[in-house]
């Protein structure tokens, strides 16, 4: 278990930092949105995945410490189904590049987008 030694949330940049002894993982809430463990996003096998679409704009709305093993994330959309473990944060932290790569490319041939299809305006 690789449990970080101070979390950050980084409102401003809609990032979450990972502190761990010598080095960090700073991981956007974009990129945690789209690859929450949660049923919702992975589903019960790799086949029933869901690409998740349109979150460019999502931000950590809150953070619930789940035990001594994982962090619960209250995403800007209303997500909050995910728990993140210590391992899995991690993993999310060493592979950010090939991940995002891959993610980015999975949209692209879905013909999908990062940005949202719909913007809610206060009137």
């Amino acid at each position: 278990m690789t449990e970080p030694l101070e979390i950050k949330v980084h409102t401003r940049s809609a990032t979450l930092e990972l502190c761990y002894a010598g080095y960090s993982h700073v991981l956007p809430a974009e990129y945690l949105r789209v690859f929450s463990p949660s049923a919702e996003v992975q589903g019960h096998s790799n086949d029933q995945a869901v690409l998740q679409t349109g979150k460019r704009h999502v931000t950590i709305k809150d953070i619930e410490p789940q035990g001594h093993y994982a962090l619960k994330l209250v995403f800007s959309d209303g997500h909050d189904s995910g728990i993140f473990s210590w391992t899995y944060l991690a993993e999310l932290g060493e592979n950010l590049e090939t991940y995002w790569a891959e993610y980015l490319a999975r949209l692209q041939a879905a013909g999908e987008s990062r940005e949202p299809r719909f913007i809610a305006v206060s009137t």
